[in-house]
């Protein structure tokens, strides 16, 4: 089978720092050695050539399509060619205005792409990008996501159509939309938002008011200097009486980006990550907005003061889920990034001799450790590229349901999109918070297997993790998230268990409770722990035993659903594996089980399911009786140990078939050419050049070193001879 390698760049464009002393930034070859050193390189490539399947076929089966496959290398190419849009190892050392004007400088830049490429191509332009400047992806993201999303689900046709074609925010012109749902008191708790608009008959104007300090609009993102108009999440006040929290477009600066009267807007200051993004907070007071402002496709509020409150209101909400979805695929590209990163250092790097008499020392990936550690995440990786392909098919699905479902007044298919959007909500939530908690972990546990190396902020690992840690409170916090997705699997577990049958399809696995509930011991032997069938019965028998006994505890204590938040956050882990594994075992069915293919995904299957399922819910599947405890140490020593073993020799080729280019694993010790210590010591030279010897600030450090003796600086006056002289 032909092999086809990856190229080291897509014709990268590096552009040079200037330094702070005169002239051109010097090149430096780190080349000279006295004696032959480690050899990374060669090690990279003699384990790459070691690749038994076509990784051009493993990429298309990880984005799911050949057209999507080669619509992202296309992407790929794009993005490193563009010199706005490429990376360059100097933005490491930016400051947070830096960062900022670099963040506004590829917002224009890729409005450009906006205006003159369908939608679906730049989403995922966008999404790609996300993984090296997660700053840009979510200003942007701002504005035509949560911004125009909000206005798309909860306007009419004709509002939509007025924010987005007519004042043209679609393409990022004329006008620049935020969110201002969350506030300083209130996050997660949205119904309990206390910022007010109140409607004035005589007018025919709502008025917006901020009448508490913890009204304050907060984390805004773009407020603080970008935004001119944010959907304000606001309680709707009609004739005195209080409807609960509505959306309302709201101008916040004039056509010269001057604050508009009634509107104080700050910057909430340094945070632990993502410094390109302008987050700031909003106070509104008394400021005045047409009736027309208010966003009125659920919700309608007529000339005269009546307000009108459709049985359908709940969807306004679906404008979230968007985000929700994004943020579960951008795990799989951050894991891809930085399993490629950590395996190919751990490759390259050696340390420690296992016999004095070794010529070289051991490749820190041949210690079982060392696999245990990352292999891991790598085939984590794998099932959340298939799962959340599958996801993104699905939100769309859902939104084209809907909108056809509203556009043609189509009950049924409108209640059909209703059940859809209930399993989505699940679905998103489970995902969204499972992966991005995922994801921290794998960052984390990555820049730790690199040692020292993985501090550097050159190899990318600081502040992508602190850039990425906040996905697991926004946008739906995750412990918020899993336990509502915990508690709908409980509830339909228990309709199930009622004698109703589950509609919503991607939770349909549910309609098997009460058979499942009979069975013990759904895995018996070494062979159903090799079935990946048997593992996902097991799994499903697992969520519905759990959902189960957490029924009678219910029951036993009045309803009382806090007292089961944390086993509800477990199980919306749990959906989420069983949505990831339900996904790779319909996907590998796809390929021929003759194929070096099927062999290699094999083992990653087995290894996904081993290492982020069973392993880690042990504790449940004995407790509820689907495993037996005799396999236990079968399934964490010696089963994780030879898959670990079995994929070991493949790991440059799994992750070269992710195929991100230097460009964007953006990493000097990650590099595709495996050169680690020349890319890394070279770069270093280049932007910290080592003719800069003496710091800017060397006259403290001469005046510390070079300080007179304590004698002479007390001018002698306790010395001996002041002592003699001065007793007499």
């Amino acid at each position: 089978m032909a092999l086809v390698s990856m190229p080291k760049s897509l014709n990268q464009i590096i552009i040079k720092p200037k330094l702070k002393h005169t002239g051109e930034p010097l090149e430096v070859k780190s080349t000279v050695s006295t004696t032959d050193g480690p050899k990374p390189a060669a090690t990279i490539a003699e384990e790459r050539s070691r690749t038994n399947f076509d990784i051009d076929e493993m990429h298309k089966f990880l984005e799911g399509s050949p057209e999507k496959a080669e619509q992202v290398l296309k992407l790929y190419k794009s993005l490193e060619r563009d010199p706005i849009l490429s990376t360059n190892f100097e933005h490491f050392d930016y400051t947070k205005e830096q960062e900022r004007e670099l963040v506004a400088q590829r917002i224009d830049r890729m409005s450009r792409y906006l205006e003159t490429e369908p939608a679906a191509k730049f989403n995922r332009r966008l999404q790609i990008m996300t993984v090296v400047d997660p700053s840009m992806g979510v200003r942007i993201a701002v504005n035509l996501g949560l911004f125009l999303n909000c206005i798309r689900g909860n306007g009419t046709d004709a509002q939509y159509e007025y924010w987005s074609k007519y004042k043209e925010s679609g393409i990022i012109k004329q006008m620049y939309g935020c969110f201002g749902m969350t506030e300083l008191g209130h996050g997660s708790n949205v119904a309990g938002c206390e910022t007010t608009a109140t409607f004035d008959e005589e007018t025919d104007t709502f008025v917006i008011d901020t009448p508490t300090i913890s009204a304050t609009k907060w984390w805004i993102g773009g407020a603080a200097h970008s935004a001119t108009h944010t959907v304000c999440y606001a309680r709707l006040i009609v004739k005195g009486k209080d409807y609960g929290v509505k959306t309302f477009v709201v101008p916040l600066r004039d056509a010269n980006h001057n604050l508009n009267p009634g509107i104080a807007i700050g910057d909430i200051g340094a945070k632990m990550g993502r410094q390109g993004i302008d987050n700031g907070w909003i106070q509104f007071t008394d400021v005045v907005i047409p009736r027309f402002f208010m966003l009125q496709r659920w919700c309608i509020v007529a000339r005269d003061g009546t307000v009108t409150l459709p049985p359908l209101e709940q969807l306004s909400y679906i404008s979230l889920l968007e985000g929700r979805v994004n943020m579960a695929t951008d795990s799989y590209r951050i894991g891809a990034r930085y399993t490629t990163i950590a395996l190919r250092y751990a490759v390259g790097r050696r340390q420690f001799k296992a016999k004095q008499s070794d010529a070289l020392e051991t490749k820190l990936l041949d210690y079982n450790l060392h696999q245990r550690r990352l292999l891991p995440y790598l085939a984590l990786t794998y099932a959340a590229a298939l799962g959340t392909y599958r996801l993104e098919l699905q939100h769309e699905s859902v939104l084209s349901e809907m909108e056809k479902g509203l556009k043609e007044n189509n009950k049924q298919l409108i209640n059909q999109a209703i059940v859809n959007t209930k399993s989505l909500f699940v679905d998103s939530g489970s995902m969204k918070s499972s992966l991005t908690w995922l994801a921290a972990d794998l960052i984390n546990e990555a820049r730790q297997s690199c040692g020292g190396h993985g501090y550097s902020a050159y190899n990318g690992f600081g502040k992508t993790y602190n850039d990425w840690v906040v996905q697991c409170t926004w946008e739906g916090d995750n412990n918020v998230l899993a336990m509502s997705a915990g508690k709908t699997i409980i509830k339909n577990v228990q309709q199930v268990l009622k004698g109703k049958t589950i509609q919503t399809p991607t939770l349909d696995f549910l309609n098997d409770a009460k058979q499942l509930l009979a069975v013990k011991n759904v895995l018996k032997s070494e062979q159903d722990i090799e079935d990946v069938s048997k593992v996902r019965l097991a799994v499903q028998a697992v969520i519905i035993k759990f959902s189960a006994s957490l029924l009678e505890l219910l029951k036993a204590n009045k309803n009382k659903w806090d007292l089961i938040s944390p086993q509800r956050v477990q199980l919306s882990k749990l959906r989420c594996h069983y949505y990831l594994l339900e996904t790779f075992e319909d996907r590998l069915k796809t390929i021929s089980p003759c194929s070096e293919l099927y062999a290699q995904l094999s083992n990653v299957l087995k290894l996904y399911y081993v290492s982020q399922i069973l392993i880690p819910f042990t504790a449940e599947f004995i407790r509820l009786n689907v495993l037996s405890s005799d396999l236990i140490e079968y399934v964490n020593t010696t089963l994780a140990t030879n898959l670990c073993l079995a994929i070991r020799p493949y790991v440059i080729g799994l992750t070269d078939s992710f195929k991100q280019p230097d460009n964007i694993t953006f990493s000097l010790i990650g590099k595709y050419d495996g050169n680690i210590y020349e890319n890394y010591l070279e770069k270093v030279k280049v932007l910290n050049p080592p003719r800069n010897f003496k710091a800017p600030y060397s006259a403290a450090l001469e005046a510390m070193l070079n300080r007179k003796s304590l004698d002479e600086r007390n001018r002698f006056e306790k010395s001996g001879e002041a002592a003699a002289a001065l007793s007499k």
